[in-house]
């Protein structure tokens, strides 16, 4: 396995740090330096290839540790290869991880409130998935994170696709009768009143399970559809490049018990670089929406495009399932679900 990215960097300080301990000398530099492990479940790599969100945190690292002159560096373990996508977010609470970028649908079975950012045909585009961090509804999901012990540094939304073996989805009704997987509950709720059953997993598990016949298609990010290799194991692709009912928040996120630890010029730096990343985002993403079709069509498969009223057609269904569920069965729902609205 190829070694995370950073790590040697981190092994080459520590080598020193424990000679010069042996000699009973400690650089004050040195003494002062904060180790910060990023655990995330996507394909690590370089170029403009690879998964942009390992890319998205490299240079965050990079750029953090720079800023603070070394006090800050970082260890990265893409592909879970430090801790499981859903264990992520409980491992951040009880302090055994520092950060991650996760889809932060995972949690909503804990947290019913993030199934809102998952929430079918609700977000329509980049931009408009940005603008909720400085509108109400950012600020309240902000507290909701912050209040479960995590921070959000970046906000990050991605559009996604729908990859299947035997024939593509493009409306409500081609969904019936296939086994797919949504991603999270309200998503979920969707797809079973379009006729299709659901086995959840994280989007990394997805290719051995459409390779063994557990799953007919799989709705996921552009991003996890390219990064994964879903071209190998599918026959078609509904792109979003022209419109999807998925949008999803994946926010890069820290520990709060790691936030408060840092200096408050420290903190001050990590959200700045973090913000700095939003833009970086989008370009990444709507370039691999693109990409998307190119890719899959190279492998073989057959890209769709979404029309109008075909997107119509599911957010009808989206409110008529996910959105009066999630307005019903959450505290405060509709009141979230209208200020989600607000934001145009």
């Amino acid at each position: 396995m190829k070694k995370p990215f950073l790590k040697c960097t981190f092994t080459m300080m520590l080598s020193g740090a424990v000679a010069l301990g042996a000699l009973g000398v400690m650089p004050a530099a040195l003494a002062a330096t904060k180790i910060i492990k990023v655990s995330h479940q996507f394909t690590g790599g370089e170029g403009p290839e690879a998964d942009f969100r390992h890319r998205l945190i490299v240079k965050f690292a990079q750029e953090v540790e720079k800023r603070t002159n070394g006090e800050l560096k970082f260890q990265i373990f893409p592909s879970s290869s430090l801790i499981k996508p859903k264990g992520q977010f409980s491992a951040m609470q009880t302090g055994a991880l520092d950060m991650t970028l996760l889809p932060l649908a995972y949690e909503g079975g804990k947290i019913p409130e993030v199934n809102l950012g998952l929430m079918p045909a609700l977000v329509t585009s980049y931009e408009q998935g940005l603008r909720w961090k400085t509108a109400p509804i950012g600020k309240e999901m902000t507290r909701i994170i912050d209040d479960k012990g995590v921070k959000i540094l970046t906000w990050i939304w991605q559009a996604g696709g729908i990859a299947t073996k035997d024939k593509p989805v493009v409306n409500p009704e081609d969904a019936v009768g296939l086994k797919m997987r949504g991603a999270g509950k309200s998503l979920d709720l969707m797809l079973k009143a379009a006729g299709s059953s659901i086995t959840n997993m994280p989007s990394s598990d997805v290719y051995n399970a459409m390779q063994t016949g557990v799953l007919d298609g799989a709705v996921t990010s552009s991003a996890s559809l390219l990064g994964f290799r879903l071209y190998e194991v599918s026959k078609f692709v509904t792109t979003p490049r022209k419109n999807t009912f998925w949008f999803m928040f994946e926010p890069m996120l820290m520990a709060k018990s790691t936030y408060d630890r840092l200096t408050p010029a420290q903190q001050k730096i990590v959200m700045e670089v973090g913000a700095s990343m939003e833009q970086f985002a989008i370009e990444e993403s709507k370039k691999d929406d693109v990409r998307l079709a190119e890719v899959f069509t190279k492998a073989g498969a057959k890209a769709e495009d979404m029309d109008d009223a075909s997107f119509t057609k599911w957010r009808e269904l989206a409110k008529k399932t996910a959105w009066k569920d999630f307005a019903e069965n959450t505290k405060n729902g509709q009141k979230l679900l209208d200020m989600a609205l607000d934001v145009k």
